[in-house]
């Protein structure tokens, strides 16, 4: 497959890949995004109301933030 290549130890078994990000950019995103969220599948999650509590929205007057 054009910009791809396989990186083999020394009985040829294939232990990396390469990808030409210029080739396959795009796509890459795509798979990162998808080993980020099975990488996290088993954590603990937080609804979104509780979270909205916790980190109530910070606004800008006059230069400063506050909350």
């Amino acid at each position: 497959m054009k910009g791809i290549q396989y990186v083999t130890n020394e009985v040829g078994k294939r232990t990396a890949v390469l990808i030409d990000l210029l080739e396959w950019g795009e796509i890459w995103e795509d798979i990162q995004d998808v080993l980020v969220s099975e990488s996290r599948k088993n954590e603990n999650t937080v609804s979104w109301k509780k979270l909205r509590t916790e980190i109530k929205p910070k606004i800008r007057v006059g230069g400063t933030i506050q909350r």
